[in-house]
């Protein structure tokens, strides 16, 4: 098993400088009181050092033409680079199925590559670490879509949750050469000087659409049973380490839920999800990303643990915590109960008992580059308010 060393949490040795809240602010974050300050401690992964908690969540912004991102996006990084790691937005490996948008980044291809090292290099001059998600869409992606509209519509069986026809199946050529796009995608990505990789395996998409089995309804080798389900991915994960090397980070991002069905669970209880969890670890993955929309909640009945508490739980392997984190508008929509867990005095409860190692903050950085800056410093009161708008630009 690859990866996952971590260096032990420190709290600030000037108890006078450490970063307590004590006025509720008029903006997103529920802080009375509380003490943030081991969010600002170090964390490492094999090569990988950080110096606070702090992760960007990787949010799909389209401000590349023709896949290549330009100065506006090495900005848009660089303005972040404080954060203790930043995951981009998600790149389309070098597959023709992979994407679903022309102005969506590629990780692969001379000009986006090139693209990639001024962003890399914008990033690291300020002293950040940044690493791409890799990205196939599957059944996402419409037909006759950019930037490949010839292209299938690739999915694990050709059927959609409801057993209805959609996409094609994967053949064992296609999946062959899908494993073999993320191992070179990888590839350009250490080549570009990326800090390590990120692959998504979450929300519906093709390595999701092969974990459930609602449209997972393959007879082959990768079908049938939980480890038919997950073989795809830990293939995948096991070309990507064969590219990269024995330390290069390799972050793998799941979630229960699918872009149209928020209630989906690939795992019903801990044992299935360890099922799921292990032969990816054993592949290669050296840290958990658990995408959920509401990051307070438990995953499963009988426990208070959050998914991102089991993945660690269950494989001793870091894990990066995320969903609704210094927002109040929580993702899909909810109701005043479910705003309660917005506190950060809950989060911190969490953290504190070594449920997760580092926590995803997503549309509170994209409004705010200067957030945790401000969380830190004791100004939250100044942070400026997330706003659906604000995903229109680059800010």
């Amino acid at each position: 098993m690859t990866g996952g060393g971590v260096v032990a949490r420190r709290r600030c040795p000037d108890e006078r400088k450490r970063p307590v809240l004590t006025a509720e602010p008029s903006h997103d974050l529920e802080t009375t009181g509380t003490d943030v300050s081991p969010l600002f401690t170090p964390f490492t992964t094999g090569p990988l050092a950080m110096p606070n908690r702090f992760v960007m969540a990787p949010m799909t912004r389209q401000f590349s033409p023709s896949g290549v991102p330009g100065r506006d996006v090495a900005d848009y990084y660089a303005r972040r680079a404080h954060l203790g790691l930043i995951v981009t937005e998600g790149t389309y490996v070098d597959h023709p199925s992979a994407g679903a948008s022309a102005n969506v980044p590629r990780l692969y291809g001379e000009a986006s590559l090139d693209g990639w090292r001024d962003v890399v290099t914008s990033v690291h001059e300020r002293g950040g670490r940044i690493i791409p998600q890799l990205w196939h869409v599957g059944a996402a992606r419409p037909a006759g879509a950019a930037p490949h509209p010839d292209a299938p519509v690739l999915t694990a069986a050709g059927t959609a949750p409801d057993g209805s026809a959609h996409g094609r199946a994967a053949t064992i050529k296609d999946i062959d050469e899908v494993i073999a796009a993320f191992a070179r995608s990888a590839k350009n990505a250490q080549a570009v000087g990326f800090d390590g990789l990120e692959i998504h395996g979450a929300h519906g998409y093709l390595l999701d659409d092969f974990f459930w089995k609602l449209t997972n309804r393959r007879d082959d080798a990768f079908g049938g049973s939980v480890a038919g389900r997950v073989k795809l991915s830990t293939e995948i994960v096991s070309a990507v380490r064969a590219e990269v090397g024995p330390d290069f980070p390799v972050v793998y991002r799941f979630s229960q839920w699918k872009a149209k069905a928020y209630d989906a669970r690939f795992a019903e209880n801990p044992a299935e999800l360890e099922d799921y969890l292990a032969p990816l670890a054993e592949a290669g993955v050296s840290v958990w990303h658990a995408s959920t929309r509401r990051h307070w909640l438990p995953a499963f009945d009988g426990s208070a643990l959050t998914l991102a508490g089991w993945a660690k739980k269950l494989t001793g392997l870091p894990t990066i915590l995320l969903g609704s984190v210094g927002v109040r508008t929580i993702f899909g929509g909810g109701s005043a109960a479910d705003a309660a867990g917005l506190s950060l005095a809950s989060l911190m409860s969490r953290f504190d008992s070594g449920e997760f190692d580092l926590v995803g903050v997503g549309r509170a950085v994209l409004s705010d580059p200067e957030w945790m800056l401000k969380l830190r410093d004791g100004r939250a009161d100044e942070i400026r308010r997330y706003e659906k708008g604000h995903e229109a630009t680059l800010y």
